[in-house]
């Protein structure tokens, strides 16, 4: 566990706060008002730990005109670790050293995680096995099959508990241990009817969710979900998808990540598949079966395949597949795709917009005014008004602590309109 832990979290985009009792306050820090895990990573950047963020916040909400501004209160955090536990659960705080690695290289990495089940399970190779929920008996075999293949070569197996292939990927990979990423809290199964699959998960894999415990999933909890799917798997397998499904969202926000897409082929008559098709026409890994899947992530590794001789390769395992960084030779056709299909990724080119000269001059005031209802690319507004991330950033967490602006999971900021 530690070996692969140390080689898929080398390089990562933050470093856990300082002292080992930080859990609370890291609690607190992303539960207080308008703190979302963006903001939360700005604000532990600034300030060096939750502590000392905690303290600037209410000097931050003054100065963005929030005059009663409090942080989460120290009683409502241990109120919310008590239902934690209540429920069988443990808290995982982004100072934890068994906090994922693969996930901590996410932009907007969850600041605290409620699991439930045998933590253990995150030290196996993580793969994501997704598709639709009004899955075709052909689909849901390819799932069944391609999940316990991934499973008895020694994988874990991560998706949403959604109806559909989410289910049968959880099922098929129950005998190795299998990671399901939930949209509410930890004792809010959903659906319903994966109540009893829930429970037989936790036997041998694990529950995860970033909300606390006792909320109901709604709408906006599921692309937030999402992004946890893929952040904690090294590629996303999407067996069958429509061509403007969901799962087209988790294959958005694994792109953004940095993983590998994978897809399994459809008939291009059957709309469920419409989605994979058009993936794998624009370049995405075409696979068939969890040997496919992982050929493709030791295919895509440069360095193992040059040390690797043609009459003696490496065989494709998940201890060796885990054994290499996480280098994805992802086709920039497969992100255009998924723009046209309206989940665009953030880091595609300008188009045609002029820049914005002004320089920091009343910077809050030109903020808003790009902005709308509809979210737009945050590195695309720093670009328009063309003033440095570091001047920008702390004019936007005045914005979002004032309530007038408010981030999006994929690194988006739209208009307030509550």
């Amino acid at each position: 566990m530690d070996t692969m832990a140390r080689l898929l979290s080398s390089d990562p985009q933050h470093t856990p706060p300082g002292p080992k009792g930080d859990g609370l306050a890291i609690l607190r820090l992303i539960r207080s008002r308008r703190v979302g895990p963006a903001t939360f990573h700005r604000l532990l950047d600034e300030h060096g730990s939750a502590e000392a963020a905690l303290a600037a916040l209410p000097a931050i909400a003054r100065a963005a005109g929030v005059e009663d501004y409090a942080p989460c209160p120290i009683a409502a955090a241990e109120a919310e670790i008590a239902a934690g536990h209540r429920a069988g659960a443990r808290l995982l705080t982004w100072g934890d050293p068994d906090y994922p690695a693969l996930l901590r290289e996410v932009a907007d990495a969850p600041a605290v995680l409620w699991l439930r089940g045998d933590i253990s399970v995150l030290a196996r190779m993580p793969v994501a096995v997704i598709g639709a929920r009004n899955a075709s008996s052909l689909g849901l075999r390819m799932a069944r099959g391609m999940a316990s293949g991934l499973s008895q070569s020694g994988a874990a197996v991560v998706a949403g508990l959604a109806r559909g292939i989410d289910t049968i990927a959880h099922e098929a990979a129950l005998h190795g241990g299998t990671i399901a990423v939930m949209a509410g809290g930890i004792d809010k199964i959903y659906p319903g009817e994966n109540a009893a699959l829930a429970e037989e998960i936790c036997e041998t894999g694990l529950l995860v969710t970033e909300q606390p415990p006792g909320t109901e999933p709604v709408a906006r909890h599921f692309p937030a979900r999402n992004r946890i799917i893929s952040g904690l798997s090294r590629a996303v397998v999407v067996v069958e998808a429509a061509y403007r499904s969901g799962s087209l969202i988790t294959a958005r926000c694994a792109l953004d990540q940095g993983r590998e897409v994978m897809a399994v082929p459809g008939h291009p008559m059957d709309a469920r598949a419409g989605g994979c098709n058009a993936l794998i026409r624009d370049g995405a890994t075409l696979v068939r079966n969890s040997a496919d899947v992982l050929a493709a992530l030791q295919s895509n590794d440069p360095i193992a395949a040059k040390q690797a001789p043609a009459e003696n390769p490496v065989e494709a395992t998940p201890a060796a597949v885990a054994a290499m960084p996480v280098q994805v030779r992802q086709p920039a056709a497969v992100a255009r795709r998924l723009a046209e299909l309206g989940h665009g990724i953030h880091h595609r080119p300008m188009m045609g917009r002029p820049r914005d000269a002004g320089g920091p001059v009343n910077l809050e005031g030109r903020i808003l005014a790009r902005l709308g209802p509809s979210p737009t690319e945050e590195n695309m507004l720093i670009r328009d008004l063309g003033v440095p991330a570091a001047v920008l950033a702390p004019a936007i967490l005045a914005l979002e602590l004032s309530g007038r602006v408010q981030r999006i999971a994929g690194g988006k900021l739209a208009l307030n309109g509550g």
